[in-house]
């Protein structure tokens, strides 16, 4: 071993030393997890008895929220007649809810490699109901995707060079929680009052967004409280260099629903052109800006951001 990463293994151990100090010495994160433990107990379900599978849903409906769709405003989009936009939506909600069986998996597998261990004995209870409510939800979008599509669309998501501060490990584990809920819950909370959608459809939107205002509250605090003492620890370039990292996650998050996969499946012809041509489409910029809307004002109003835009990647 390098001196050099024996003072990065130093450093991080040292940071990972004084994590209980950060989440059970502030008295208002641990009253907040007192009041989402309570309110998982009180709104607890089984999902397996609370949906209803119907035999099929409607293939010449919306299965997704036009104005969520990736191609909504851009000129290839307009190109588009009504059949195909309806074919494209079912396709891109299959997407949609296989992202969430991915990223469901990735924030299960951190949460279980953290109960009860040093730095989290404050927060181990609500990884308990967490943990459950999460493998519900990805019990019921895997299900709605086998039982209405045949399959889940594999997870092709880019890897980023990470930022080289390892002090930020566990900061940037739950910032990029936090912010795929906070993009997941915009589509949520659109598509469970959405009228024009199937009843399933909006059943599985509304019940994942009721638990997921929980795990968004839970998520914001943790990153709040870790950047906060990152900020006295790390200096301006490091912190720089954390912004751009975290804003490239969520570019690269929103990217990921405008699937070239979803486009074939659709019917469409030249799907990867297709694709480069909405992601290129200025439409499609303030598509980003407005699904990452909550997140960017919450990371701003934090300090963990220096503005609210979201560059190309």
């Amino acid at each position: 071993m390098t001196q050099a990463t024996a003072e990065t293994a130093a450093r991080a151990a040292g940071y990972l030393a004084e994590l209980p100090d950060i989440l059970g010495s502030d008295q208002r994160f641990i009253d907040i997890l007192g009041r989402l433990t309570a309110m998982s107990e009180r709104d607890y379900y089984d999902p397996y008895k609370l949906f209803q599978w119907p035999e099929s849903i409607d293939e010449d409906g919306y299965w997704m929220s036009p104005e969520l769709m990736t191609v909504h405003g851009t000129e290839a989009g307009a190109k588009l007649d009504d059949a195909q936009l309806r074919a494209l939506s079912k396709w891109e909600s299959v997407n949609f809810y296989s992202l969430n069986v991915h990223g469901i998996r990735e924030l299960l597998t951190s949460i279980v490699a953290r109960i009860h261990m040093p730095g989290y004995e404050v927060a181990s209870e609500y990884f308990h109901h967490i943990i459950g409510e999460e493998n519900d939800h990805m019990w019921f979008f895997a299900k709605f995707c086998l039982k209405y599509a045949g399959r889940l669309y594999p997870d092709r998501g880019m890897v980023f060079t990470a930022p080289g501060v390892p002090e930020a490990d566990t900061f940037l584990l739950f910032a990029r929680l936090l912010i795929f809920e906070e993009l997941v819950d915009v589509f949520n909370q659109k598509m469970g009052d959405d009228e024009r959608l199937d009843p399933t459809v909006r059943q599985i939107n509304k019940v994942h967004h009721q638990d997921e205002s929980r795990h968004i509250a839970f998520g914001r605090q943790i990153v709040a409280l870790l950047h906060r003492d990152l900020r006295r620890r790390l200096d301006s370039e490091q912190l720089s260099d954390l912004e751009a990292y975290v804003k490239r996650y969520m570019r690269a998050s929103v990217e990921k629903l405008c699937n070239p996969a979803a486009f074939r499946d659709a019917g469409l012809p030249e799907p990867y052109a297709l694709r480069r041509a909405v992601v290129a489409d200025p439409a499609f910029d303030d598509f980003v800006h407005r699904t990452l809307k909550r997140s960017l004002t919450f990371m701003t109003s934090e300090n963990i951001f220096s503005n609210g835009r979201i560059p190309p990647l």
